[in-house]
């Protein structure tokens, strides 16, 4: 089930429509049946609440205005890791260990001067 802060992509009539990330899902007076914000990352930017159920934000198929819906949530591609990055990691190690003798210089310091 897709929780708060996670990306949705809406389907309408079985077509993409629009990308959405839920801002709050709080629970109704009916059981199993939610409040569920989205913020419609489109121009312009748009709040809107659907009253679901619990299957609904699972990705089940419903209708609204009988017309058909769904939620999918989206998953961030993992990309696979090359033989360049695990060199930069190596570099990255090389380069801390050179500055172990680095001295701090505290932002906060400066800004009250």
């Amino acid at each position: 089930m897709a929780v708060e802060n996670d990306l949705v992509l809406i389907y309408f009539e079985e077509k993409p429509l629009a990308y959405a990330r839920i801002e709050s899902i709080l629970p109704d007076s009916k059981k199993d049946w939610y409040h569920v914000k989205l913020l419609l990352l489109q121009i312009p930017l748009q709040m809107v609440t659907w009253i679901l159920k619990d299957v609904y934000i699972s990705g089940t198929e419903f209708t609204m205005n009988g017309k058909k819906m769904r939620l999918e949530k989206v998953e961030s591609p993992v990309e696979p890791e090359t033989s360049d990055s695990q060199g930069d990691k190596e570099t990255k190690k090389d380069t801390a260990q050179n500055d172990k003798g680095a001295k701090v210089i505290s932002l906060e310091d400066l800004k009250r001067k």
